[in-house]
């Protein structure tokens, strides 16, 4: 090997040397500033941990507040119940003389143009039982009980509707009231009257407190009662009549009926 080659092998392996160093170097160098950072964050978590024990979290600030909307709408719906009740010894007899009087009373109402969507029957068939001291519980016979519940969407004809109870002898009249056929449209206008009343009191609270309201954090709602009307109903006699003599109530006004919204709402304080 000549002179001039060995000098360039030593000098390529210096090289070597030297760079190996420098690798070494930087890497120490930058592992130890992975472990300055880590242990620097180790630290920080633990004095932040220190700091909050025994210490609640900071609590969100809110305010709950109730509102009330109220709308008033004009009943278009009439709502009455008319049947008929009967004993019998024979069963198939009552079930009989039951279906005539209920028939009839049908057939009345379809040609005054109520449909059978307006029209639900209740049928129940139960022993009838008579007691005395000397003979104790006596089987009278079996009583059938046939309830129609009438609604009424033609207000003209509620007259006319309540006089077939005294026209074909039915026993039994359960009263009249109104209501609102679709409500839907006036609960959303006492919503929106209840959701004002109640972000108006939060304004007005936040503004005491010298603080800004915020976003909606829980919302929720019930409806307000409504009205009930009772008129004069039929009434049976003591010698198995109708009271009235079957004649049709006096006029009879089908008023109002307020719809009602109640909300409670939580806002955020800021």
């Amino acid at each position: 090997m000549s002179p001039s080659t060995g000098g360039k092998q030593d000098s390529f392996w210096e090289y070597c040397g030297h760079f190996g160093k420098k690798i070494v170097v930087t890497t120490a160098a930058i592992l130890l500033v992975y472990a300055v950072v880590y242990v620097g964050t180790l630290i920080r978590n633990n004095i932040k941990k220190y700091e909050f024990i025994g210490r609640a979290d900071r609590m969100e600030r809110t305010i709950t507040v109730s509102g009330y909307g109220k709308v008033n709408g004009s009943n278009d719906i009439a709502v009455t119940t008319m049947g008929y009740s009967n004993t019998d010894k024979d069963v198939a007899k009552a079930q009989a003389d039951n279906k005539k009087v209920m028939d009839q009373i049908f057939a009345e109402l379809k040609k005054m143009g109520v449909e059978d969507r307006d029209l639900q029957s209740s049928y129940t068939i139960y022993p009838d039982y008579n007691y005395t001291p000397d003979r104790g519980q006596e089987l009278k016979g079996y009583r059938v009980n046939n309830s129609l519940t009438i609604k009424i969407r033609d207000l003209k004809k509620i007259t006319d509707v309540l006089s077939l109870a005294g026209k074909y002898g039915a026993t039994e009249v359960n009263g009249l009231s109104f209501t609102i056929d679709e409500p839907e449209n006036l609960k959303s206008q006492a919503r929106d009257k209840a959701l004002m009343d109640s972000k108006k009191r939060a304004e007005h609270l936040a503004q005491v407190l010298g603080l800004r309201l915020g976003g909606v954090i829980t919302y929720n709602e019930y409806e307000g009662g409504g009205d009930f009307y009772q008129p004069p109903m039929y009434m049976k006699d003591s010698m198995g009549g109708m009271g009235m003599g079957g004649a049709a109530p006096a006029a009879i006004s089908a008023g109002s009926k307020d719809v009602s919204m109640n909300v409670n709402v939580t806002y955020e304080l800021r």
